[in-house]
């Protein structure tokens, strides 16, 4: 349950002395704190997110803020089974995996300031001090510290994050209880006492089918009529069109039948949110066609020939599982550990014409595996694991600056071309020359080789700007063949799926040439949840309130 969630929001929102130096068509900037301990994973990003959805279906232009309370300037040198997957944003930010919820939920794009963490903190607090911006004066966490956030939050909150470039009109802000069912009056109302709120201010969020259906569940327990009360907004209390498509996305989700599954062979198998976006970008795809993923993740370790000595058991159910799986994906990763049984599995999906998607360093070793099987380069490898190799095929780049962990990689968003009309990848993304997406890597396939694996039948068919690095390639004569040096899950949407990974589940459901036949649409069985279909407008209008 919320419990304290969205009551703390707008008691700060009134009582701050900045709250109308923002006014957008009339609304003063309002702003929303979420928080509920200090622990991860009790739901505050989901909260959130579902909190700016309602909002947004109300016609309010919404931003998100996470204050995170690490000393770390940013996430992109955690480990993920300390904090899950580092989110990368358009200005290269890597970021805590919410902000991944927020854009989804959302549709908006965030930027690296929209992560606030204490140790950009401290480090913009001393950045003045060594300027003399204090002019002499004693720093100290009170006032410096507390009004630097204070002023970073009113900053960030007027950065426009939806395309139409305006200023948002609400900020939620994520800082620092859950049940399984529904709760009574009587544990409500003794929330509210220990919380010194009123019971309408207490929102219980009970265990869904998915998370698509929290911002419903909020809405049904009249938080936009609160909200509009509350933080005197010019909304109607009822939602629009926006929500109704969510309600579409639940109902389609719980209606599914048919069943896509997809093997995930990385090295961080053991804690799903090291995945986040892989998995969501998959579930949109999956939704978008009608079909349940079944996501299976296997430890890339387990599928190496070491394993089978030391633990037959582990390797053989690994491999059982990959030989079950309708298609295969790689995703990104960094260090030598696992690499080989990602190899075995590439390979596999090479032989064995499975539907196969390379993410990044997955996309790096789809290639050392054709140069060493296909090529005949027994010793190509990359120099990220082998420094000396003989025959470098991925190499790392030469701005990458070793030493420095933080913010020394390719981030960010990238334009990416497409060199030739007669591309997979290029019809899934509607046939555009050019496509812009995140990055974040340190290594590059070797562009002086990329000629002999052009021959042999690896066409680099995506470039960057200049044509010297390869960002997409394809397989001659395979049904779905493709790896990406670029990360498209971060800009995956439940209602606009990743094309790479829409054209992943629909190879694996053998339904892809059809869709490419059809000109990239859905035959009409499909229910398109962009527009209402007449006999959802006819339900949409028949329910009550």
């Amino acid at each position: 349950m919320l419990g304290r969630a969205a009551l703390l929001t707008a008691n700060w929102g009134q009582r701050l002395p900045f709250q109308a130096l923002s006014a957008v068509a009339g609304v003063p900037m309002k702003y929303i704190l979420v928080t509920g301990g200090v622990i991860s994973g009790i739901g505050k990003g989901i909260i959130a997110s579902s909190i700016g959805t309602i909002l947004k279906s109300c016609g309010l232009r919404v931003t998100a803020i996470k204050i995170d309370p690490y000393i770390n300037i940013d996430a992109g040198t955690f480990s993920p089974y300390e904090h899950g997957e580092v989110f990368v944003l358009d200005d290269g930010g890597e970021v805590d995996l919410d902000l991944g919820n927020y854009e989804r939920f959302l549709d908006i794009n965030l930027y690296r300031d929209n992560n606030i963490t204490t140790g950009k903190i401290y480090q913009h607090v001393i950045n003045k001090e060594r300027r003399g911006d204090y002019l002499g004066k004693t720093v100290q966490v009170v006032p410096h510290i507390t009004d630097a956030v204070q002023e970073w939050v009113m900053n960030q909150a007027k950065v426009p994050v939806d395309n139409d470039k305006k200023e948002p009109q609400i900020c939620v802000i994520e800082i620092v209880c859950r049940s399984s069912k529904p709760i009574e009056m009587a544990v409500k109302e003794k929330i509210s006492m220990f919380c010194h709120v009123d019971p309408e201010q207490v929102i219980f969020v009970h265990d869904l089918s998915s998370t698509y259906r929290v911002p419903l569940l909020l809405e049904e327990q009249g938080i936009i009529k609160y909200f509009k009360r509350r933080l005197n907004l010019p909304i109607d209390d009822h939602p629009t069109e926006l929500l109704f498509k969510w309600k579409r996305i639940a109902d389609r989700y719980e209606r599914l039948l048919q069943t896509c599954s997809i093997a995930l062979v990385g090295k961080y198998t053991k804690l799903s949110d090291c995945y986040a976006s892989v998995f969501k970008a998959l579930e949109h795809s999956a939704l978008a066609m009608n079909h349940k993923l079944n996501l299976m993740y296997i430890d890339s370790a387990e599928l190496e020939d070491s394993m089978a000595a030391e633990d037959p058991v582990k390797y053989h159910r690994a491999w059982e599982k990959l030989c079950k799986a309708d298609g295969i994906l790689v995703p990104g990763g960094f260090g030598l550990r696992g690499t080989e049984g990602k190899l075995q599995a590439i390979s596999w999906a090479r032989k064995k014409k499975k539907p196969f998607l390379g993410i990044c360093l997955g996309m790096q070793l789809a290639v050392v595996e054709f140069a060493r099987n296909c090529l005949n380069w027994k010793g190509a490898n990359s120099t990220e694991f082998e420094t000396n190799t003989e025959c470098p095929v991925v190499i790392d780049m030469p701005e990458h600056h070793p030493g420095d962990m933080g913010g020394t990689m390719r981030l960010g968003k990238r334009r990416t071309v497409f060199k030739t009309e007669d591309s997979i990848l290029r019809k899934l993304y509607g046939d555009a020359p050019f496509v812009e997406e995140r990055h974040r890597h340190r290594y590059e396939v070797n562009p002086e080789l990329t000629c002999q694996f052009e021959e042999g039948g690896m066409k680099f068919v995506g470039q960057d700007a200049e044509g010297k690095r390869m960002e997409v390639i394809e397989l001659e004569g395979h049904p779905y063949f493709v790896g990406v040096q670029f990360h498209p899950e971060f800009s995956s949407r439940p209602m606009k799926p990743s094309p790479p990974y829409l054209g992943l589940m629909l190879a694996a459901a053998g339904t892809l040439s059809t869709f490419l036949q059809n000109g990239c649409k859905f035959s009409p069985s499909y229910s398109d949840l962009s527009e209402d279909s007449s006999s959802e407008k006819e339900a949409n209008e028949s329910e009550p309130t």
